[in-house]
């Protein structure tokens, strides 16, 4: 028994919210509540002369003041309903218990039922703490259901039925357990939907609360992610720049230190060496604005035609013969395992690779005394894990006192992170240096 009596109370306690910690926000008293307790007291007044007029409160001794005190006091309680909800539920409870002992004809009248049976609903459905709420929903409908039990009891209504009906009736009960079975059946529709109806609207009014604070926090979570999108598109143009910079600037010094040595005694050497500073500087400022136009482009995209395209795997050879023509003689090299796999790489890791040995390059011009480098690209699309990669070797050794930021081989690392790869940076054991990212292939895309 007190097994079942804890998993019914566990049940009541769970349909009506008792654990939930969501508070329904209760509303200050305005106008409409005003006129709404406004409203049902002038009906209720007319109701009750109409009621007056035919007789039905002759006996009752309590004065015409009185019994529209106990109408208007009644309607009143409608201002409260939402604010104090729980107190207007126990003034009402007390206002039907005194009015119903005292003059049970104008208790009886519809408005003051309206009354009470809103006020009831309110208590459900705006109580905040569900626990008070509970207890004291229950105590009122206990009180009501004892109430009209010790009236039949031991009070006057089992005299009033014999006095409508006689002794006798036509239906398959008496007319005492008619009675009684009919005034439970009212009060328990009347009290049961006064109960179930307003946690209906808590439950609804807890559902919308929900969605608007799901809505809430997937704006949050929405304006979240489009930050961050800007961010990382913002850190990848900062790398972009960086590799653009770093490469472009290098061969420039390069070729200025050549035409430099030869100006005087090979005029036509200076000047091939100026044309390609020349080169080198517009490519510079043709990806700067490119990658310049991107960034004021983020949180308001537009369609713009007139940028390059981004660099690849087919321009590795260019930018080989770009580095041979600066000093360093730079050899290429593909590897494939089968014909035309690198040409079917994706632009993101093609842009990546051609990023990588730039940097590179870049890093051997400026940093070793290397005076040969070698690109490889090789592209493994027939084993179980397939796999591209990209290899930058040297024959140099470190310069001294030409440390660099850092920040190129934190580019080629972040690079290699966004697409699962690893990367190996170092000295070779056989001397020179080497530059290794490999990502690998997405078994559909090999």
């Amino acid at each position: 028994m007190p097994s079942s009596l804890a998993s019914l109370s566990a049940r009541v306690g769970a349909f009506f919210g008792a654990d939930d910690p969501w508070e329904r926000p209760r509303p200050p008293v305005g106008r409409q509540d005003v006129l709404l307790a406004a409203s049902v007291a002038v009906v209720g007044l007319v109701s009750l002369e109409l009621v007056r007029g035919v007789g039905a409160l002759d006996h009752i001794d309590y004065p015409w003041a009185v019994q529209s005190l106990a109408v208007v006091t009644g309607s009143a309680l409608l201002v409260g309903r939402r604010r104090w909800p729980l107190v207007v539920a126990a003034l009402a409870a007390t206002h039907m218990l005194v009015v119903g002992l005292t003059m049970p004809v104008v208790m009886g009248q519809f408005t003051l039922q309206l009354v009470y049976f809103v006020a009831i609903l309110s208590g459900v459905s705006w109580a905040r703490e569900r626990r008070l709420m509970i207890g004291v929903i229950g105590a009122i409908v206990l009180a009501m259901f004892v109430w009209l039990a010790l009236q039949f009891a031991v009070g006057s209504a089992v005299q009033d039925v014999l006095d409508d009906t006689g002794t006798a009736g036509d239906g398959l009960l008496g007319p005492i357990p008619a009675a009684i079975a009919l005034t439970l059946l009212i009060n328990t529709v009347y009290f049961g939907g006064a109960v179930i109806g307003g946690q209906a609207s808590w439950r609804n009014a807890r559902q919308k609360a929900l969605l608007a604070e799901q809505t809430s926090t997937i704006r949050a979570q929405s304006g979240t992610l489009r930050r961050r999108a800007v961010t990382d598109e913002r850190l990848r143009i900062a790398r972009e720049l960086h590799d653009v910079v770093g490469h472009h600037v290098s061969v420039i010094g390069i070729q200025a230190a050549a035409a430099r040595r030869v100006m005087d005694r090979d005029p036509d050497a200076a000047a091939a060496a100026l044309g390609d500073i020349e080169q080198s500087s517009r490519e510079a400022v043709t990806q700067m604005r490119s990658l310049l136009g991107t960034l004021r482009d983020l949180g308001e995209p537009c369609e713009r035609d007139d940028r390059a395209p981004e660099p690849g795997v087919a321009d590795l050879p260019a930018l080989a013969a770009e580095r041979t023509a600066s000093g360093l003689v730079t050899a290429y090299d593909v590897v494939e395992s089968s014909p035309g796999a690198a040409q079917h790489l994706p632009a993101s890791l093609g842009l990546s690779f051609y990023r990588v040995a730039q940097e590179a390059l870049a890093n051997t011009t400026r940093h070793s005394t290397a005076r040969s480098a070698r690109v490889v690209l090789r592209v493994e699309d027939r084993t179980a894990c397939p796999y591209a990669e990209v290899e930058v070797l040297d024959d140099g050794r470190p310069r001294g006192a030409t440390s660099g930021s850092g920040l190129g081989h934190l580019g080629m690392r972040e690079r290699a992170a966004g697409m699962r790869g690893e990367v190996e940076i170092g000295p070779r054991p056989t001397g020179g240096y080497r530059v290794r990212v490999r990502v690998p292939l997405e078994a559909d895309r090999a």
